[in-house]
């Protein structure tokens, strides 16, 4: 439909940290690096292709479990102890739901009627936070089911997803945790908390090495002081403080943006305005212990304030799920245009240029595509409730732990980017699509041939 892959403002700071070699302030040295490895400054196309083949190859691996997800289980934490080989249930069974043509039928109707391809389509990391959702529950409930290099891309993947992106580090300890309690036993949870821990060392690594810090986000605190001055909190404790504190902030006193956008990204705001103390390089590097200070100084002022904020926002960004903002062109002239220019092909910048994102018509055409998104996600959430139900009356651990996962994942983001971003329509529907698609999976009825080869059934002896 664009005639080129969806990009974002963002894509253009990605692109940024290997073409022009710089160490972006509010973006992890990772996500860049990855494009990279895909486009070699030849196409962004290829890079599109690879996400999209990501996505595919989780769902043929969710599909294929889930079709050797035998009843009878009193416990999803519980699975029969044998003495079986990660890959056994591929062995032992018949044809099932991951037949090629049922998967090509899934993505299809996925295609259709929800926003997962315009999220496999968009070059930011946006797309890896369902597929940190998939990965993990794969490695959690159905790692016996996996042969060893299926496990070994899932932790890559994993790994890739939690550093990509800041929010998707609370969204896995969120799904590590579930693991944990429902399995109830340390192998599988150590298998999905591997990946944040993996994630964390290289954000580590690469902040010391780019920005001097040995932090996980040397300037995260900024993100957090936008959200609680737009909240409130945050603007009063600055109100509270000002001039005796000395501040750089103090200068907006009792003005504050109340739009943390605003706060964050105005060249004439608090964030990028020229500082006072002359501070270098100024903006968000220079501010950033201020804003630790200030708060730390608000939690201990405002505790209950600021959890009804992030309780408020979190909320919000549940109900928020439009497609819209990830198809506008926004600001891609300065950004991946020029990046484009830099560093690709001139045919390139002219198949970017002729897309209808540019060119500022997708959001109209895609408009009828994106109808049903409201409904099927309404039905996916019914569904999806429906079949954790049905999973845990009847046993079924895989049903029962995709359905959780999803559930929490869906959660966990919203807090995660409500609470300390700010809610917008993006950041939930690039991962709600997950609804219809755990209510459709673990409602499907086991295909004809499943079964376990005589003399192989495995000893049923529970654990836990």
């Amino acid at each position: 439909m664009n005639h080129y892959p969806l990009v974002f403002s963002d894509t253009g700071a990605f692109l940024a940290q290997t073409i022009e070699g710089w160490a972006i302030w509010d973006k992890p040295f990772v996500f860049g690096p990855a494009l990279h490895a895909f486009h070699w400054r030849w196409s962004l196309w290829l890079p599109a292709l690879a996400q999209g083949l990501a996505l595919s190859w989780l769902l043929w691996l969710v599909q294929r479990v889930l079709a050797r997800d035998r009843p009878g289980r009193q416990h999803p934490g519980r699975e029969a102890l044998g003495r079986r080989r990660p890959g056994h249930d591929q062995a032992r069974t018949g044809p099932g739901l991951e037949s090629p043509v049922r998967h090509l039928l899934l993505c299809a109707g996925l295609a259709t009627l929800t926003a997962a391809p315009w999220f496999a389509a968009l070059l930011i990391p946006d797309w890896l936070a369902p597929a940190l959702v998939l990965a993990i529950f794969l490695l959690g409930f159905a790692g016996s089911a996996l042969t060893r290099p299926e496990r070994h891309a899932l932790l890559a993947l994993a790994t890739l997803a939690c550093a990509a992106h800041l929010s998707h580090l609370p969204l896995a300890m969120a799904l590590a945790l579930l693991v944990l309690a429902v399995r109830r036993d340390w192998r599988p949870a150590l298998a999905c908390a591997l990946p944040l821990v993996l994630a964390l060392g290289l954000l580590v690594a690469t902040n010391t090495l780019l920005h001097g810090r040995a932090a996980v986000s040397p300037f995260g605190a900024v993100f957090a002081l936008a959200r609680l001055v737009a909240d409130g909190p945050a603007a009063r404790t600055i109100a509270a403080h000002c001039p005796d504190s000395g501040w750089h902030l103090c200068a907006w006193a009792g003005r504050l943006p109340d739009d943390a956008d605003a706060f964050l990204w105005s060249g004439d705001g608090p964030v990028w305005a020229p500082r006072r103390d002359g501070a270098h390089p100024g903006g968000p590097i220079s501010l950033a212990p201020e804003a630790a200070a200030i708060l730390r100084e608000t939690l201990w002022r405002e505790p209950l304030g600021v959890l009804r904020a992030a309780a408020g926002n979190a909320l919000r960004q549940l109900a928020m799920a439009r497609v819209g903002d990830a198809l506008v062109p926004d600001n891609l002239g300065p950004s991946v245009a020029r990046q484009l220019a830099l560093g690709f092909p001139a045919a390139e910048e002219a198949r970017f240029a002729a897309g209808l994102q540019a060119r500022g018509l997708l959001p109209g055409t895609a408009a009828p595509f994106l109808r049903p998104h409201a409904a099927v996600l309404l039905l996916g959430a019914a569904a999806t409730l429906l079949a954790g139900w049905r999973a845990a009356r009847r046993g079924e651990p895989r049903r029962l732990g995709l359905v959780l996962c999803v559930l929490v994942g869906v959660m966990a983001n919203a807090a995660a980017t409500g609470a300390l971003s700010g809610p917008h329509h993006r950041y939930q529907a690039r991962i709600a699509w997950l609804l219809p698609l755990a209510g459709l999976l673990a409602l499907a009825p086991r295909p004809a041939g499943t079964r376990i080869s005589p003399g192989t059934e495995p000893i049923r002896q529970e654990v836990g």
